[in-house]
């Protein structure tokens, strides 16, 4: 088959690998599309791969091609969204169903080989069916909406109240979609880019608004009479960002960080000590699984990207590169702001 190999830090080649054999309770998935996810820039444009040679990609779609041995929940011909995590299901963080806490896990794409390539191999609960309404484009997605998802009910969230989401990328304008099918009052989404600004709106959220702008934290506020917001999201993993959930959030409210930081912050006394004043509760959010594995997050996005209330937009896919051109979309990553969505890599071109 034909697999992006990466060799080192990036070299990045399309070339011809024997196909995978399966395992005992494992299938074989061709696949159709995988994203770039941010985890993948790293390891390909620096130094964040666990070995070499390596076959990264884990937000993947295809269709079972075959089936191992002890295999009885999916068939042949069925169309699939790849589920990246193993966990080793034996730890006490698995025992209790916390899967994305596991110590002992492997993934998909970064310490096995993954899906940018024509074939994949993966364990049975590694996949979850879909209907013939979803595409395989918006299969290849459900692990970002996963993410989302698992990041919303990391707080003990509730329909009728107020909800910020600062970052209007890809994971936030997901968080902001669950946020609205599971009842919120008012979602109101923060970003610097208009286009993203509009995008969200298109999307249901209830306003939005441009952080660059003067005084925009006071419009912020008057959105919620002053009070603050309920729940407040942060998905970018900037440090701007994170300190801006202190001062959105209401008294008593609540904050995860769902986006992953790549540089040191810290906090003046002034700035933290809205955290004290305020008793709001902090937390963050990794990965997306629960119990039974893979867990309510993968279960909840095949029912709603089916049923069409977690919207797409054609806008959320930047560009659609054949497997053969993978090395020239990763460099598109060196240019910063330029890839404005997902980059999805179609492995059978």
């Amino acid at each position: 088959m034909k697999a992006g190999v990466l060799h080192a830090r990036e070299d990045l080649r399309y070339e011809e690998i024997e196909t995978p054999k399966l395992k005992v309770g494992e299938v074989l998935v061709k696949v159709k599309y995988t994203g770039i996810c941010g985890s993948d820039i790293p390891r390909v444009n620096g130094d964040a791969s666990h070995y070499f040679p390596n076959i990264l990609g884990h937000e993947f779609s295809g269709v079972i091609a075959e089936t191992g041995e002890g295999v009885t929940t999916v068939n042949v011909g069925d169309r699939v969204s790849g589920v990246p995590l193993v966990p080793c299901l034996k730890c006490e963080d698995c025992q209790k169903g916390n899967y994305s806490l596991c110590k002992h896990y492997s993934f998909i794409g970064s310490r096995q080989f993954g899906s940018f390539a024509e074939y994949v191999t993966v364990p049975e609960k590694n996949v979850v069916r879909f209907e013939d309404s979803i595409t395989f484009e918006q299969g290849a997605l459900f692990e970002p909406i996963t993410v989302a998802l698992h990041g919303l009910q990391c707080l003990d969230y509730k329909g009728g109240k107020t909800v910020a989401i600062l970052g209007g990328g890809t994971i936030g304008l997901f968080t902001m979609q669950w946020a609205k099918i599971f009842g919120a009052k008012k979602v109101v989404v923060f970003d610097i880019d208009n286009d993203r600004l509009e995008l969200a709106k298109k999307l249901g959220a209830d306003a939005v608004i441009n952080t660059l702008e003067e005084g925009f934290m006071k419009k912020a506020k008057e959105l919620t009479g002053g009070k603050g917001f309920d729940y407040v999201y942060e998905t970018a993993g900037n440090t701007v960002t994170i300190k801006m959930t202190f001062e959105l959030v209401a008294n008593k409210g609540e904050v995860c960080l769902i986006g992953t930081p790549t540089k040191e912050l810290s906090f003046s006394v002034s700035e933290w000590e809205n955290l004290n004043r305020k008793e709001f509760k902090l937390t963050g959010s990794w990965m997306s699984y629960s119990a039974p594995f893979p867990g309510k997050e993968w279960e909840l996005t095949a029912h709603y990207v089916g049923t069409g209330a977690m919207k797409f937009d054609d806008s959320f896919i930047f560009r659609k590169m054949p497997l053969s051109q993978i090395k020239d979309a990763f460099e598109l990553f060196k240019v910063p702001g330029q890839v404005k969505g997902k980059i999805l890599i179609d492995s059978e071109k």
